[in-house]
């Protein structure tokens, strides 16, 4: 099965995508995006109360969000969607850096289309009442960031149970959102679940700081035009031993393909 959104292995905004016409009036300011993207999430919000939030849906739905976001200014480099297609019959653990809230967005549309997956989320997002329902609709699996030995516990157990059921994680291993990758934040929790489930891992570098964090409200920030949106899938890497060598890769991984990108703006 190949993704029917973006059915090529790379993925590039074309060059002279024209922005919406509400986006220039506004004078490049934020304004126009965050009042559309909060009328995105309401509109999912209500499906998902309702019983209409699957996992068509909410690749449909990050779809039109990616859509939005090129709309708006972004420019969208991706590569690696062959390496999905790859494992496109097995349960993996797509491992990722997390800079904004635009990888949760559009995640879902570059993989939910292939493969059945959800995400590893901090327990206070199900509870939020704005992205609760939605997120409660996508079964994820919840952590608190407060106890790492019950989080471990907790996503080795249901982890397990997912992946045995054929569904995929997506896994954020630093503890907060953040545009500077350090490596000793970056835990080693998947590959650990990994390593127990008999599962292969794809790592994911992004670079994602065109949608910046919020002061007031984290996922309504503002946007940098300026800074092109990279998102690279890996190879699919069976875990060996310990995982730590693995480990490894994967942070090499990330920290290369950032190098690359931003010395190469």
């Amino acid at each position: 099965m190949h993704n029917k959104y973006f059915p090529n292995n790379e993925y590039h905004t074309p060059k002279f995508k024209k922005r919406v016409i509400w986006d220039k009036l506004l004078f490049g300011s934020s304004l126009y995006f965050n009042i559309r993207f909060l009328n995105f999430v309401f509109h999912n919000r209500k499906k998902a109360l309702n019983g209409q939030y699957d996992t068509a849906q909410w690749a449909k739905s990050s779809v039109d969000i990616f859509k939005f976001v090129e709309d708006c200014g972004g420019k969208f480099h991706i590569e690696g969607f062959n390496h999905i297609d790859e494992v496109k019959d097995e349960p993996v653990i797509f491992i990722s850096n997390h800079m904004s809230t635009l990888e949760t967005m559009v995640f879902p549309g570059l993989i939910a289309p292939v493969k059945e997956t959800t995400f590893v989320v901090k327990d206070n997002l199900i509870h939020n009442k704005l992205f609760g329902p939605i997120m409660r609709a996508r079964n994820p699996i919840t952590v608190s960031r407060n106890d790492s030995r019950h989080d471990l516990i907790k996503v080795m157990s249901e982890g397990q149970q997912k992946l045995n059921e054929g569904t995929s994680i997506i896994i954020f291993p630093q503890s907060t959102r953040t545009n500077e990758f350090i490596p000793e934040k970056f835990n080693s929790l998947g590959v650990k679940l990994a390593q127990k489930a008999g599962v292969r891992v794809l790592p994911m570098a992004i670079k994602t700081d065109f949608w910046a964090n919020g002061t007031l409200h984290k996922d309504l920030g503002h946007l940098n035009r300026s800074e092109p949106i990279h998102i690279k899938i890996g190879k699919p890497i069976k875990i060996k031993g310990s995982g730590k060598e693995e480990h490894q890769q994967i942070v090499r991984f990330i920290q290369e393909n950032l190098e690359y990108w931003n010395n190469n703006k």
